[in-house]
């Protein structure tokens, strides 16, 4: 089988799902009898190439490597120049649409006018970003579904940690009572360094120094991150909506270095937990620091790492580990969406 896919937005993400389809080609045929084409890459700055046939990725990846632009692919009979993201979608022949571009948390966009446009064009949607699928996932859902295509979005929490996926379908059968994770790689190394005796500010500035942290890093230390994930597992796993004014946000900018001593002194430990449980009153979730006994398993997760605990009504406690961000982890997150594309 082979899957025509348009990259809408070329930044680090998507130059890594490039790679390992170059890097996974023969095992993904022999194995799964699956074969990607790219013939489509639009980048509001790289720029953007087409053509029917595929792109040349060896090709594509030199002309980034050279000045960061696919201005030096090279010209050949039947390549396309310059569509927009919105007209890459609407005229080219791509089966599946992967969004990768920045997004506006507050609203979703352009995110999801691309995904509605897809739909309406009869094209598949992967996706890595979280603003999308926290704000208007059953809609767009919907929408796929009367048009017979596909919305996947994997890498939208924990990165190319299952999180989604896994419990969907291997905890099949169970009644989620409570999941609870640290889902936030940025605040949990920062904590880990707190820990360990630094104050806010310097852990904060080796966090950017890492690159764990963006240079505005409200999104991660006030906790919204985690909100848009929390907010997606609620949908999720336990099919409710829960919109961002109904979720308690708090972040870490309020934990000093008192509270990181006297958790120690308790032997607890502080994490950023986002929440999802089921309550006589419904389902609610919430996002804030908790100081957890040494026992528990977040309790030990450590540095950028990030892990989830699903509390299922049979199989108990269950605890996944993993990566929460990262150009490769992303990447696979994407892979596994494609490979399930039928």
């Amino acid at each position: 089988m082979i899957q025509k896919i348009a990259l809408i937005g070329f930044g680090g993400v998507g130059q890594g799902v490039v790679k390992l389809l170059q890097e996974k080609e023969s095992s993904l045929l022999k194995k799964y009898d699956r074969q990607f084409k790219v013939v489509s890459i639009a980048d509001l700055y790289k720029g953007a190439i087409h053509h029917d046939e595929g792109l040349d990725l060896d090709c594509v990846m030199k002309s980034i490597e050279k000045d960061g632009t696919l201005d030096h692919y090279p010209d050949q009979r039947g390549l396309v120049r310059g569509l927009s993201s919105e007209e890459t979608i609407k005229q080219t022949n791509a089966d599946t649409i992967v969004e990768m571009t920045f997004t506006n948390i507050e609203t979703g966009e352009p995110a999801i006018a691309h995904c509605e446009l897809a739909f309406t064009h009869n094209k598949n949607v992967v996706m890595t970003n979280k603003g999308p699928v926290a704000l208007k996932k059953k809609e767009l859902e919907v929408m796929a579904r009367e048009n017979g295509v596909k919305f996947f979005y994997e890498g939208s929490v924990m990165s190319g940690t299952p999180a989604i996926r896994m419990p969907k379908l291997t905890l099949m059968g169970n009644d989620f009572i409570r999941v609870r994770g640290i889902l936030n790689g940025t605040t949990n190394y920062m904590l880990t360094q707190m820990e360990g005796g630094m104050s806010y500010k310097e852990a904060l500035e080796k966090a950017k120094a890492l690159g764990y942290a963006e240079a505005d890093p409200t999104s991660d230390v006030r906790g919204y991150d985690v909100l848009y994930k929390v907010m997606i597992l609620a949908s999720e796993l336990f099919d409710q909506t829960v919109t961002k004014d109904e979720v308690p946000c708090i972040g870490i900018t309020e934990l000093t270095e008192e509270d990181i001593k006297l958790a120690k002194k308790e032997g607890k430990r502080w994490k950023l937990i986002g929440t999802v449980e089921r309550t006589d009153e419904g389902v609610e979730a919430s996002v804030k620091p908790i100081k957890l006994d040494l026992t528990d398993p977040l309790a030990s997760i450590e540095g950028a790492l990030n892990a989830i605990t699903y509390e299922c009504d049979i199989s108990g406690d269950i605890t996944l580990v993993g990566a929460g961000a990262g150009i490769r982890e992303t990447a696979f997150a994407v892979l596994v969406d494609l490979l399930h594309i039928e």
